[in-house]
């Protein structure tokens, strides 16, 4: 076994990775907004959608291609910047004619600013954007810091000798882009080091798209990896056959999820809007889950299906998340101090809750059963919901929504309601929660205006379908079909009951609803 890697070096790393993940990105992302929005787009799907744009990137990806529409405009580029996991990231092939091939087959996937890491911010900056010289000069220069020290870094340290003059240079680059970050450098600076968090930055820092391209798609272990990647023995240590571990799942569940999206895009340019009240689901699995986890049902208070099947249960009389097939088998469950109230997806392995009587946002990993982050958010209700949009936490407080970033731990953004937001839900660019009547609320992020539905009694639950509509189950036990536009609804036959209506939640990957009804967990299928 090699000799095991000096703390110091392996901070220098941490520091300098957080940096580039927690400030150079951010900043990158923020000039894209500026430069999107004084071109009239209102967000960066409508500006990676639109012709010179996708054009570009079209040519960064394809050689020796010339396009059917603004042909003068073609380039072929001897490099390819843009490699297959980008692109596939930003754009999904459309059926066209035969032997026919041209930016004008593909369509842009759902991404958002979150989903740009430095290396891709930069490439559509420094190709789609109006920079300045000295703008294009120190994006370059932050994308190489990115590339010398920490892309093909595998032992994850850097040296005292090589920090002294990296740090400064570093920082005077970002600071000439922004110089608003200063403070941000000197709390970086003096962190200490995460061990678990500098795992996570080691995997999402390493440049491993270029050999991925060249490795098989059958290849199946670590051994596999290092093979394709020429790694000597002498490298081959327990720390770095663990993080290759790591870089080997994750590599999985992305390509897997670019496959799923892509398979989404396409769905929904199919499908026609479904009627409304019209049977949609068919029963899939019904489990009573009373011996699994006691005679408590009455304390259930959130549920939220995974993208693989799985099944997470806030039991907060018990003071602990269950985790389970929908079966009920594999059982599995993380003790929560203070119970959980309500439990949202962050990504394929981490969930976020809210707690009794707590003012933070606990971050668990339901894979390894570990707490990975505790998030204070002062103004929040403990016994409102939780939920994402775009990559970022959603709680309620007084009169208020409150959008945070769970990877930097800020407020990000404060939204005013006109009542005290309860179960809330995410989707696309819409936040819809309920109160204490029987309105159905939700804010859009594309007009900037809170809209209203009333229904026949309070709303308790609420998800979004895959055509855009919504499924609203209410106190009485009744579910309502709602509109797109959130302007009509119709009751669903099937899925009426005769006690208080509790939780209904929909998986797009799965295509599968899941609700609870006192010791019943009810999963249905799509038809």
């Amino acid at each position: 076994m090699s000799k095991r890697l000096d703390t110091d070096d392996r901070r220098r790393y941490f520091i300098v990775g957080s940096v580039i993940l927690e400030i150079v990105t951010p900043v990158f992302r923020r000039r894209l907004v500026k430069d999107y929005k004084s071109k009239g787009l209102g967000c960066l799907q409508d500006f990676i959608n639109s012709k010179p744009v996708i054009h570009i990137l079209f040519h960064l990806r394809h050689t020796n291609i010339k396009c059917c529409v603004d042909t003068t405009n073609c380039r072929n580029r001897r490099k390819l910047p843009l490699n297959y996991s980008q692109w596939d990231l930003l754009y999904t092939e459309m059926p066209g004619p035969p032997k026919h091939h041209c930016h004008c087959l593909y369509t842009t996937n759902n991404v958002t600013l979150d989903d740009l890491d430095i290396t891709l911010a930069s490439l559509i900056l420094l190709n789609c954007c109006n920079l300045t010289s000295v703008e294009e000069t120190l994006i370059k220069e932050l994308r190489e810091f990115k590339n010398n020290y920490l892309s093909h870094n595998t032992k994850g340290a850097i040296s005292e000798k090589e920090y002294q003059t990296l740090w400064n240079d570093l920082m005077t680059r970002v600071l000439q882009l922004d110089p608003s970050k200063q403070d941000d450098f000197i709390r970086i600076q003096n962190r200490p080091l995460d061990d678990s968090l500098c795992n996570k930055y080691f995997v999402c820092l390493l440049d491993i798209h270029k050999k991925l391209e060249e490795i098989s798609d059958k290849l199946s272990s670590t051994a596999d990896i290092l093979t394709a990647m020429n790694i000597n023995n002498g490298q081959s240590n327990v720390e770095l056959l663990t993080k290759l571990e790591e870089i080997l799942h994750y590599v999985k569940r992305q390509s897997s999820k670019v496959k799923t999206d892509r398979q989404v895009i396409k769905q929904k340019h199919q499908m026609q809007p479904y009627k409304l009240g019209q049977s949609i689901f068919t029963l899939h699995h019904q489990t009573n889950l009373t011996s699994v986890i006691g005679d408590d049902w009455c304390d259930v208070t959130d549920i939220v299906m995974m993208d693989d099947g799985r099944l997470v249960i806030c039991i907060s009389l018990q003071r602990r998340l269950v985790i389970c097939n929908t079966d009920g088998s594999q059982l599995d469950s993380i003790d929560v101090q203070g119970g959980p109230y309500s439990v949202t997806a962050v990504n394929n392995s981490t969930v976020a809750v809210t707690v009794y009587g707590s003012q933070c946002i606990e971050m668990y990993d339901i894979h390894n059963k570990l707490k990975l982050k505790s998030i204070s958010v002062p103004d929040m209700w403990s016994l409102g919901g939780i939920t994402t949009i775009n990559n970022k936490l959603v709680v309620g407080g007084v009169n208020i929504l409150l959008i945070t970033d769970h990877q930097t731990g800020e407020v990000v953004q404060t939204i005013q309601t006109d009542c005290d937001p309860q179960k809330l839900h995410g989707s696309l660019d819409r936040i819809f929660y309920c109160g204490n009547n029987k309105k159905l609320y939700w804010y859009s992020y594309t007009d900037d205006r809170h809209h209203t539905l009333t229904l026949p009694s309070r709303p308790m639950s609420m998800t979004t379908l895959q055509d855009g509509s919504l499924y609203v189950r209410c106190s009485e036990g009744s579910v309502h079909h709602v509109s797109s536009d959130g302007k009509q609804y119709k009751p669903v036959k099937t899925l009426q009951t005769t006690s208080d209506g509790n939780d209904v939640h929909y998986n797009l990957t799965q295509r599968k609803l899941v609700t609870i009804q006192n010791e019943h967990v009810t999963v249905y299928s799509e038809i």
